[in-house]
């Protein structure tokens, strides 16, 4: 019994050294497989993050030849200009009547523009200034709130080393405050003050300067009249403030008008599929040469942004335009023979009236102009100009225009059926559209009309015309210049000046007349004191003295 008992004890005994064996060598395979799977498995992720075969990038070298468009954009781009403009709040307090606007269906049309449309709400349709889609603006009108400071961003070119700069009318239109920053100016600098030289709204160019230190970087001109329809063209501006950016594509069609009808005679636009948007006007179209082919002016959308129909007003134009307005007398001065026509006129009409080969039939002519003077009839036909044929209304406006007043003509024209020819002494268009209309206020010769002193408004922001002789009579003086307006944020309103004042002497110069003010005040330059004396309109207080540093 004893014996078997310690068998039995033995066996249960082998068993558990058995159970312990197996359990050891079950938990050394377990750890040896750990052991031995984390070892593969970092071997593994080591030979995946193994980049010893990757070849480091390198910055290749400068391409050695720029293409055209690379050039173009690195020689022009110093010569173009942003323009920042702000406009002050103004109190209207007898807004005059509007004038002009679309012209119905069969109204006559002047060879002088005799309709004399609003180029503001040309504008405002054409470039969508209405805010309700249709077409759009491509200059940057940041307005402010109702009745505040506006501001507005538009784009321009230098033209001429002494700081002459070209850019569209509708830029600085009303505009108290002119900037244009460089491209070396520093990014938070507003720019140099400029002023404005001259405009001209029925082309919608203005010429404007800045004085600075220095000789300053020039585009070139190009002639517009060797665009053709397919070239390519750059364009190049600050379209939604983003200074210098540089815009491709071709020219699109020649010769376009403005299409809803409510244009001027005198633009004929370059159209181009270049991209132009809100801050590009005034910036300049480029051929391939570099040179300067039109302004950029409008664009023709829905959505206030570019849909591929831009138009710049040609370089030939802006050339003539510019001449002009840097003349002394800083004004575009076009011809007129003082009389309206009919434009798109029936081949019935033309048939009937005996010119279906060409010709201008006469509608009005203005009493005491040109025409009415040299015997020029309603209802007579003018065929040529000095032996050059007229086929129709454009062709007469395109001979005219360009002719200085004073100088002649020949005009051949149909009456009953039969041919005559006359002298005619071409006028100044601006004198006869105002006669034309009624309104002589342009007319220097009228003589219920004081003229207005243009000198005084480039100085200091003012006009000024002769004092009525029943005022000087009443006030006792013998002579002297009247205040009729001043531009917000100018010279004469921080002096400040007022409406109505009479200025008597500059710098103690007696200014009894208008010749002998605007005499006086021409030879004043930036930096100098002036000091007006002035006998206020409604004032018993006698005179005042006003002065200050002119900007």
């Amino acid at each position: 019994m004893a014996s078997n008992q310690t068998f039995s004890e033995r066996i249960r005994n082998n068993r558990l050294a058995t159970s312990f064996v197996l359990l050891g060598t079950l938990s050394a395979g377990v750890i040896a497989g750990s052991v031995m799977t984390g070892t593969v498995h970092g071997a593994m992720q080591q030979k995946k993050n193994d980049t010893s075969d990757a070849t480091p990038l390198k910055v290749p070298g400068m391409v050695a030849e720029p293409n055209q468009f690379t050039k173009i954009a690195k020689e022009v781009g110093p010569a173009v200009v942003n323009i920042n403009t702000e406009s002050l709040p103004k109190q209207v307090t007898n807004p005059r009547a509007r004038r002009g606007g679309r012209r119905a269906p069969g109204q006559g049309q002047g060879d002088d523009d005799q309709q004399q449309n609003d180029m503001q709400d040309f504008f405002n349709r054409f470039f969508g200034g209405n805010g309700q889609g249709g077409d759009g603006d491509d200059d940057d009108d940041q307005g402010g709130p109702a009745g505040g400071e506006r501001h507005a961003l538009g784009s321009g070119f230098i033209v001429d080393p002494h700081g002459y700069i070209v850019t569209n009318n509708h830029v600085v239109d009303k505009a108290d405050r002119i900037y244009v920053k460089l491209t070396t100016d520093p990014e938070n600098d507003p720019g140099h003050p400029a002023r404005v030289i001259g405009v001209d709204k029925e082309t919608d160019i203005a010429v404007i300067k800045i004085d600075v230190p220095g000789s300053l970087p020039t585009v070139k001109l190009g002639n517009s009249d060797g665009a053709q329809v397919g070239d390519w063209v750059l364009a190049i501006g600050s379209p939604f403030s983003l200074s210098q950016t540089v815009t491709a594509g071709i020219v699109s069609a020649k010769n376009r008008v403005d299409p809803s009808g409510a244009g001027s005679q005198f633009q004929k636009f370059i159209q181009t599929d270049a991209a132009i948007n809100p801050g590009n006007s005034g910036g300049p179209l480029l051929d391939m040469s570099g040179s300067v082919v039109g302004v950029n002016t409008a664009i023709y959308t829905q959505s206030m942004g570019s849909v591929g129909v831009g138009f710049a007003v040609p370089s030939n134009t802006v050339i003539n335009v510019y001449n002009n307005l840097i003349s002394p007398e800083h004004k575009v001065v076009r011809g007129s023979i003082g009389i309206s026509f009919q434009p798109g006129i029936s081949s019935a009409v033309s048939r009937i009236y005996g010119f279906a080969k060409g010709g201008v039939l006469v509608s009005t002519v203005t009493p005491g102009g040109p025409a009415a003077k040299a015997g020029i009839k309603p209802q007579d036909v003018i065929t040529a100009i000095d032996g050059t044929p007229v086929k129709d209304g454009d062709d007469l406006v395109s001979n005219v225009s360009p002719r200085r007043p004073g100088s002649t003509a020949r005009l051949t024209y149909l009456r009953d059926g039969k041919e005559s020819n006359v002298t005619v002494t071409i006028g100044d268009r601006a004198q006869t559209t105002a006669a034309m209309n009624g309104d002589d206020s342009d007319d220097d010769s009228s003589p219920n009309t004081p003229p207005k002193s243009n000198v005084a408004q480039d100085k200091f922001g003012m006009s000024v015309s002769a004092v009525p002789a029943e005022i000087l009579s009443r006030l006792k003086i013998s002579g002297g210049v009247m205040i009729t307006n001043i531009k917000p944020g100018t010279f004469a309103d921080d002096l400040p000046l007022q409406k109505g004042d009479i200025i008597t002497e500059v710098n103690r110069h007696a200014t009894p007349t208008l010749p002998e003010f605007e005499s006086t005040i021409s030879k004043l330059r930036s930096g100098d004191d002036v000091v007006f004396v002035v006998r206020p309109v409604n004032s018993r207080n006698g005179s005042s003295f006003v002065g200050g540093k002119l900007p």
